[in-house]
């Protein structure tokens, strides 16, 4: 079979396609028929130096693929796979890896490292192993440099795949000694020095003791720094990447090395190539994230004990950091392309501008200021834009008092500059930055209005005028009138938008409709501002709004009619249906939410449901989601109205809750359910058992992205809700399920942010379905049915509350099941919820709280409570 495989593994690659799927059908059948042999045949391939480069590396890339996907569900079975093979078979192909380290051909020995490091990922965890770590820090002395190139490697990955905590500390110390003596500029060999710079920046996060000690951390300060010097680009880009990676791990370590960064990362910017000094200016974006994080954290209140004091690095570097990032806006590309977004120095220059803007407010304002006036009005192009360029980036963050009047003075400016303006880079920026100027300098929370009733008229004329200039410049102009609507909500009765409301959207139309709308993202820019003016207009142009639903219906209507399409034009259909069926949604909640309109807008009903479930018969994942949140809207508007599509519409909606590959789709539908629960309320009985049966599947399945598990607990409530006691029938079957997923999410000590913040969803989801199961319940003869679930619950309550990490949405929806299962029990619950071991303290913590509406539902729940102990 070698000499097969090999054959097998040259053909899977062949251009012509027949021989090329005969390959992967036999590969297929191989691996499936007989897994270790097939694995085996793929190590000894890439192991073996008479093999074709192109085999090995497929063999070798196969073989990783065998041990790893995105995919969490599949990336477990994968996992599970490899842990239950013999283990002689593992030592096998463990040992063909550790040989082809060894491997002249760069192909081979790379692909070798990779995979090792997945096996590493695999087995170290589970103590299996033991002496990868050794055999590999043992290759690193006196061997050929291709063989230290490709074990460094090999460590690089190893930690990028392992966690710390796996690999104990006198070998963290050894690899770090092996990466930091590899990446020595003794160490002749530029290869071996660059495999030991991109090993260093995964192994990072490896050396906290190292960095805790002054002498080590010096140490490898030094390096880095000097590796920033070397003579190979690619080894001084490696080297700023690992400075970016210290900044955000180490932040508070660095105090000692920044003056020396600074100077090492402004020669960067002002002399060496682009991707290093992109990489410098990283390095002070990473240290403005980390500033804006602590300051935000702490609110600029610091003690000697707090965890991570700010130490206002870019405060002190600001006389010399913002003439650096200014230079960067004057070296644009002539011919950079807008709809690309392609990332150049200027570009990531102007971003550094806009965090350290964010991060020192006010102070950065009279050091930005003299290069804009000297430079917006010169004859260079590159000069004004670079003027206006930082204009915009400097918006957010200082307080309006001090940038309101500067505004005051440059608006008019930029208003003639977007119509006037001969060059198309300059009136992209400036429409861009009065996008920016309205989202941060213009509605209710500002006091002194930069738009007023004298201008108003001019900016809308200006905009509407540069909607009709190229793409990228009307695709700004749409963003700046979108931040121009938004300013205007919650404006009452009346708008100073609405005297052109019937304007601004025939003029938004019309750009839709432009025969270059698809490109610089154009037609999706235009609809969001329209969806945006329809959002936060106000009643006296809801006839206006009115006559648009037959306009937009007739659009969807067109694109489901007709001919044949290419896979690229259906691509192009697809995006604009989607497009439309937001736009209806809007529509829809804004003529639904007033009853002199929604009484008209009715008549169009049952036309946009028939519209709707054409779209799903197309069955595209994107449309069938916008399409889907546009019905839980027409849903809410018509409330137990909505019954009489549902026959013809449930097929759908157990096809959304079925579609587990694009979970967005069906946590999309989990929500749509809760919207037609409450439309229908007892009407969507005959539909529950379905709906039920398939809620519950998702909830015991794997496959199901983690993030619809909360959305569906939810749902739950709100079914409960909706039927009242006939929820009787799932109780046995929902309540198991919310006691294991509430155990499971009660304990999160040790968990890093990004999992506290999904446990909080979970547990706002879980206690959503107790509550909506609860108040479902009440005043039903029923009730006793819940008592056996009220002490675990109450335990539940009681460990959420000792966790102390639960944020202010699940201390609100806590408090308030705490108190619906006082109100729906009674005297049941009353000597349960004396029992409790925290009740008592939480009820009083919520009562105290600084936030409104935890209040109003623990003053709620006292009552419930107090009443239910008397009995």
């Amino acid at each position: 079979m070698a000499m097969e495989v090999t054959q097998i593994l040259l053909n899977a690659q062949s251009v012509d396609s027949t021989v090329r799927k005969h390959s992967e059908e036999t590969l297929k059948q191989f691996q499936e028929q007989n897994l270790p042999g097939f694995l085996l045949s793929l190590s000894g391939e890439l192991a073996n130096e008479e093999k074709p480069v192109d085999s090995r590396k497929l063999a070798g890339l196969i073989l990783k693929n065998a041990l790893d996907a995105k995919e969490q569900h599949r990336k477990f079975e994968l996992v599970q796979r490899w842990l239950s093979l013999d283990m002689a078979v593992k030592a096998q192909i463990k040992t063909c890896l550790l040989q082809t380290l060894s491997s002249p051909v760069p192909d081979a020995h790379s692909t070798a490292s990779q995979v090792i490091a997945k096996v590493a990922g695999i087995e170290l965890p589970q103590k299996q192993w033991p002496e990868l770590i050794g055999s590999l820090l043992s290759n690193i002395h006196q061997v050929p440099a291709h063989v230290k190139q490709a074990t460094l490697e090999t460590l690089g990955y190893l930690c990028e795949e392992v966690s710390p905590e796996v690999v104990d500390q006198d070998q963290v110390n050894k690899i770090l000694t092996a990466v930091v003596q590899g990446m020595n500029a003794e160490e002749g060999n530029n290869d071996v020095r660059l495999a030991a710079t991109r090993a260093l920046y995964n192994a990072l996060s490896f050396a906290q003791a190292n960095f805790n000690n002054d002498m080590e951390r010096d140490f490898i300060m030094r390096v880095v720094c000097e590796a920033t010097q070397s003579p190979e680009v690619k080894i001084r880009q490696a080297a700023f990447e690992c400075l970016v990676s210290i900044s955000s791990t180490y932040y508070e370590k660095l105090a000692p090395y920044i003056q020396d960064i600074f100077n090492i990362t402004a020669k960067a910017v002002k002399e060496d190539v682009e991707p290093v000094a992109l990489q410098a200016i990283e390095f002070w974006s990473s240290i403005c994230d980390e500033e804006i994080d602590i300051l935000e954290d702490f609110g600029g209140d610091f003690t000697a004990d707090s965890d991570v004091p700010c130490y206002y690095f870019i405060k002190q570097a600001l006389p010399a950091l913002v003439p650096m990032l200014l230079e960067t806006l004057l070296k644009q590309e002539e011919d950079q392309d807008q709809d690309e977004g392609a990332w150049n120095l200027a570009m990531a220059g102007g971003t550094c501008l806009g965090l350290v803007a964010r991060t020192v407010g006010d102070e950065i304002v009279p050091l930005v200021m003299p290069f804009i006036q000297e430079n917006i009005s010169k004859p260079d192009w590159r000069q004004r834009e670079a003027a206006t360029y930082a204009f915009g980036s400097i918006l957010e963050g200082p307080s309006p008092d001090k940038l309101t009047p500067l505004v005051n003075v440059a608006l008019n400016f930029m208003l003639t500059a977007l119509t006037k303006d001969p060059n198309s880079h300059v009136k992209d920026t400036t429409a861009w930055t009065l996008g920016r100027i309205f989202e941060f300098l213009h509605g209710s929370t500002v006091e002194t209005p930069i738009i007023t009733p004298a201008n108003c008229q001019l900016i809308i004329t200006v905009l509407l005028q540069a909607m009709k200039d190229a793409p990228n410049v009307a695709e700004k102009s749409c963003g700046a009138l979108y931040f121009l609507a938004q300013g205007y909500e919650d404006m009452g009765a009346s708008s100073p938008l609405t005297p052109f409301f019937q304007e601004i959207v025939q003029a938004l139309l019309t750009v839709t409709h432009r025969e270059d709308a698809g490109e610089s993202r154009l037609r999706t820019a235009a609809y969001e501002a329209l969806n945006e003016v329809v959002r936060c207009s106000t009643d006296e142009t809801a006839p206006m709004v009115l006559q648009l639903a037959p306009i937009i219906m007739t659009e969807l209507h067109q694109t489901l009619e007709g001919q044949k399409l290419s896979s690229d034009e259906r691509e192009k259909q697809s995006e604009l249906q989607g497009l439309l069926c937001g736009c209806l949604q809007v529509i829809i909640q804004k003529l639904g939410a007033s009853e002199p309109t929604k009484f008209v807008f009715m008549q169009y009903a049952d036309q946009i449901m028939n519209l709707f479930l054409r779209v799903f018969a197309c069955r595209n994942a994107t449309v069938h989601e916008e399409a889907m949140l546009a019905i839980g809207a027409l849903a809410y508007a018509t409330g137990p109205d909505f019954a009489k599509y549902m026959p013809e519409f449930y097929k759908y909606l157990e096809m959304g809750l079925q579609n587990f590959e694009e979970y967005q789709v069906c946590a999309v539908t989990v929500g749509v359910v809760g919207d037609v629960c409450r439309a229908l309320e007892d009407k969507i009985l005959p539909y529950c058992d379905g709906i039920m049966t398939q809620l519950l599947k998702d909830l015991s399945s794997n496959q199901l992205h983690r993030s619809v598990k909360p959305p569906i607990f939810s749902c739950l409530g709100d079914i409960a809700l909706a039927i009242g006691e006939n929820f009787e029938k799932y109780l046995m079957y929902a309540m198991p399920m919310l006691q294991s997923a509430a155990e499971l999410s009660a304990h999160t000590s040790g968990a890093d942010d990004e999992m506290v913040e999904y446990t909080n969803l979970l547990r706002n989801g879980i206690l959503e379905a107790y509550s909506g199961i609860f108040q479902g319940f009440k005043n039903s003869p029923k009730t006793q049915l819940l008592i056996p679930y009220a002490p675990h619950i109450l335990q539940f309550l009681d460990s959420i509350y000792m966790e102390k990490d639960m944020d202010d949405v699940v201390m609100k929806t806590a408090i308030g099941v705490l108190g619906d299962l006082a109100d729906t029990l009674g005297s049941n619950a009353g000597s349960l919820i004396q029992q409790s071991l925290s009740s008592k303290e939480f009820l009083n913590e919520c009562l105290s709280s600084d936030d409104h509406l935890i209040k109003e539902s623990a003053e709620w729940a006292k009552l419930a409570i107090t009443r239910a102990i008397s009995v």
